[in-house]
């Protein structure tokens, strides 16, 4: 059942509004317990200040899972828009392998898990429920988003856009606790991001599956790391 697309300007709002509330740290799905690697960069002093925190988060968002993220809740997204409700499950299928640690297996497919039963209960939607009877066990965060956003008939460009400005704003909240950054330096990295941010979202709105891929060996050695980490207050 292909998903109706919302037009008017009421409508325009209230896309814009629940991406808002899915997209907020306040949304129940546990992302404040997540460092993706953050914390062990700290740890080892690869992240020590603003340069070396904007420098890792580029390459994490480039390089790394955001990109990936980002062309994952693409094909989701023409999914739910689709008559091919099934579809959904190859593409979670490749989302969860993609994980190279167990810590970021955890991350990502708790996070989707939480953020589709969350999202089926305070906005259920047929389309939705149809995709989610795919999906009884883990399930990819940007997969369960993208999904959420096409059943729903939210534009994609959008959706695409403030879920990478949201894992920035996730990360740089991990540092601010993790790392020796403070609240204004937090905030200037993010702004620095945020163009990087709609380049990528805009490149992955066209990229097809075969366009994944990752180059951030640190980042994954540090993730089974951080599995024995002696002292730890994320999850990863």
């Amino acid at each position: 059942m292909a998903a109706t697309i919302t037009t008017t300007p009421m409508g325009e709002s209230l896309d814009a509004l629940r991406l808002m509330a899915w997209l907020s740290q306040g949304y129940p799905v546990g992302a404040y317990a997540y460092s993706h690697g953050l914390e062990w960069a700290a740890e080892t002093g690869d992240v020590r200040d603003e340069p070396s925190l904007t420098a890792w988060l580029a390459d994490v968002c480039v390089h790394g899972a955001l990109r990936n993220d980002l062309i994952l809740a693409a094909h989701a997204h023409r999914v739910a828009g689709s008559d091919s409700p099934d579809a959904i499950v190859a593409i979670n299928d490749l989302a969860l392998a993609l994980a190279p640690s167990r810590e970021l297996h955890l991350e990502t497919s708790q996070q989707g898990r939480s953020f589709l039963d969350a999202t089926l209960g305070a906005w259920p939607c047929e389309t939705f429920s149809i995709l989610a009877e795919q999906l009884p066990g883990p399930v990819a965060y940007p997969v369960a988003v993208g999904a959420a956003a096409g059943a729903h008939g939210m534009p994609l460009p959008p959706l695409l856009a403030a879920y990478g400005l949201a894992f920035v704003q996730n990360l740089v909240s991990a540092a601010l606790r993790a790392a020796p950054v403070g609240q204004a330096a937090g905030t200037r990295v993010i702004a620095a991001l945020t163009p990087r941010i709609v380049r990528l979202a805009e490149d992955a709105g066209d990229a097809d599956l075969d366009a994944i891929g990752s180059a951030t060996f640190r980042l994954d050695l540090g993730s089974f790391r951080h599995e024995t980490q002696y002292s730890r207050i994320f999850r990863s």
